[in-house]
């Protein structure tokens, strides 16, 4: 077991920025509740899992249990929390890992939400109910090997046979495949019923038993080492007509998926952001320096204050989005905004926090290094920066750059 030099702990820089204070009694519970998770389950074992590329999956049932997966969903099982609760949740979970906030998002955000958005009643009350337990496990297949900046040139295809259906094709970078129940797959359809010249995106549930279906783990991350991505190939898988969803038609309906995705990614990174900030505070207050710790140094403080400003600002954007999902306002360009701004800044409060822990700071005796890994992959993952700044210069002047 790694012996750390830094040890977690409650965050002690919401004395100078009282954010809780513009929580609601419920919110701050939820909260507690994923911080009290994350401190007792992941943080004593992450960076051992981290290091030997280790998935707990004793963990599943138990994030089911908190009432955690899912929690944004009425009905099924779900617990019908608000947006800003669900985001307080991913702050705490990836303040610990990204890995696990991951896993909450692909379970819940992706391959929940498309069911309970466009599924059938006859499938929600098939997979919601376990999944939100924590007795089933989901996965989302957009992305395919070529790229993923642009699904609407995918290759993936399902085609009519008989009374059902046949997939082919293959997806890359998708989260949980190789321990899913159930995969979510999105593939065109070439069948004068479905959309403009024969030709639309449509979701498929795919029971991962099927023949054909087959999920390889992908070797050699350097990133999200305690979590899941795989490649899935897809030869000639068949299912029955009621496979589709009935609900998505085109892209609005991964799309759909991928902003309640994003919209937790927003808090996410800001909870990695935190950890790193924390552990450069507490490292500046005991390492010592030509006679006094590092902490009592300016260009130390300046550092903290500039990673503090940020964090808190992050965490406000956070809140504005939030209380605008509540009250179903919340356009994908701002979602955009969050993602982009969250991400960008958790990463260069890693590399700040790396410069004041000196040498031991790409040791794991601190989280700062594993947070810095992981965070580009989030980097990358439901939209690079590029896809969307190009998202909020659309919006800004009216003209589409891709």
């Amino acid at each position: 077991m790694t012996t750390a030099l830094f040890t977690p702990k409650a965050p002690s820089i919401d004395a100078v920025f009282d954010f809780d204070a513009l929580l609601s009694d419920d919110e701050r519970d939820w909260q507690q509740r994923a911080r009290r998770f994350a401190q007792e389950k992941i943080n004593p074992v992450i960076e051992d899992d981290f290091e030997n590329a280790h998935f707990r999956t004793e963990l599943i049932p138990q994030l089911g249990a908190e009432g955690f997966l899912g929690m944004h969903i009425k009905g099924y099982g779900c617990a019908g929390a608000g947006a800003v609760a669900y985001g307080l949740v991913c702050l705490e979970l990836e303040a610990a890992d990204s890995g696990w906030r991951t896993f909450v998002s692909v379970q819940g955000s992706l391959a929940m939400s498309a069911i309970a958005k466009y599924g059938s009643e006859e499938q929600k009350q098939q997979w919601l109910p376990g999944m939100a337990k924590g007795e089933l496990v989901g996965c989302f297949g957009l992305t395919e090997p070529q790229g993923g900046s642009d699904p609407a040139g995918m290759t993936t295809t399902a085609r009519r046979d008989g009374d059902g259906w046949v997939l082919s094709g293959a997806k890359r970078w998708i989260g949980l495949a190789s321990l899913a129940d159930v995969a979510v797959i999105w593939a065109k359809v070439d069948d004068p019923e479905f959309g403009e010249g024969g030709r639309a995106v449509r979701g498929f549930l795919v029971p991962t038993s099927t023949p054909g279906f087959t999920a390889t783990p992908i070797p050699g991350k350097l990133s999200m080492r305690a979590s899941v991505q795989c490649d899935i190939d897809l030869d000639d898988v068949r299912l029955p007509a009621d496979a589709i969803l009935p609900g998505a038609e085109g892209l609005s309906g991964p799309f759909g998926c991928l902003n309640e995705a994003r919209y937790g990614i927003i808090w996410g990174a800001m909870g990695a952001a935190r950890s790193c900030l924390e552990a450069g505070l507490s490292r500046s207050l005991t390492r010592e320096v030509f006679g006094k710790p590092i902490g009592a140094n300016q260009l130390t403080q300046a550092k903290l204050a500039d990673m503090f400003v940020e964090v808190e600002k992050g965490m406000l954007l956070a809140l504005h989005l939030g209380r605008l999902k509540e009250r179903g306002a919340l356009t994908p360009a701002q979602i955009s905004v969050g993602k982009l701004n969250s991400v960008r800044e958790a990463l260069e409060i890693a590399h700040q926090t790396r410069s004041i822990l000196a040498g031991d700071g790409i040791t794991n005796a601190f989280p700062v290094m594993r947070h810095a890994n992981n965070l580009e992959s989030v980097r990358t993952y439901e939209g690079t920066d590029e896809i969307h700044q190009l998202v909020i210069g659309r919006a800004l002047t009216g003209l589409a750059a891709f």
